[in-house]
């Protein structure tokens, strides 16, 4: 008995190694099948990015960490909507974490707000003060939008940059990619947000 469950231990760790040297793309096609030692393979790989990438984005280890696992919970579930043609499964990852953290700073923030036990002078914002703001939300909105549209590795080497504050150099070593890439990408990437900005203000 005892040997078998030896066997057994010897068996998972051999498969765990073994997935552990297979390629994003071929574990991603084993979670598609709902594989679960592929998707662990797939955490562990690309859990320190996502985290610090969280980190960057929520200032707090505990919000980060809730993004980070939020975006897993999602990429499990969605997992058939990724495509290896748009993007490698890394800038994926990070897209899908960059929008969980974003979703957890909001959450934070109006969680303050239902707490707040300041006067009601000071919860009452002025129209213009509200209008400013309702401005800024439509705007990041739009941004979000148009960096939706982008191909993957060029929305992710933006959002890395723009929303996480690494740099080119940074953004070259978290993706394993050269950082002439990098700076193509982001190249590209910013002259499409550019045009799709301008378009959307341009009334028909």
């Amino acid at each position: 008995m005892l040997n078998r469950i030896r066997q057994e231990r010897s068996d998972v760790e051999q498969e765990q190694l073994s997935l552990d040297s297979s390629t994003d793309d071929y574990l991603m096609d084993l979670v598609r099948e709902r594989d679960h030692m592929a998707f662990s393979a797939i955490f562990r790989r690309h859990h320190p990015a996502a985290l610090a990438l969280a980190l960057r984005i929520c200032g707090e280890r505990s919000l980060a960490e809730d993004a980070v696992q939020e975006a897993f919970l999602s990429l499990w579930r969605s997992c058939a909507r990724y495509d290896g043609q748009r993007g490698n499964v890394r800038s994926w990852v990070l897209t899908i974490v960059h929008n969980r953290a974003i979703d957890v700073l909001r959450r934070g923030a109006q969680d303050r707000r239902r707490v707040s036990d300041d006067g009601v002078a000071e919860r009452v914002e002025s129209l213009q003060s509200t209008e400013l703001e309702a401005g800024r939300r439509e705007q990041a909105r739009e941004l979000r939008y148009a960096l939706e549209l982008l191909p993957a590795e060029q929305s992710c080497v933006i959002r890395l940059a723009y929303y996480g504050g690494y740099t080119q150099a940074e953004i070259a070593t978290m993706l394993g990619t050269p950082v002439g890439t990098v700076k193509g990408r982001m190249r590209l990437g910013l002259q499409k947000l550019r045009s799709q900005l301008i378009s959307e203000a341009v009334p028909a």
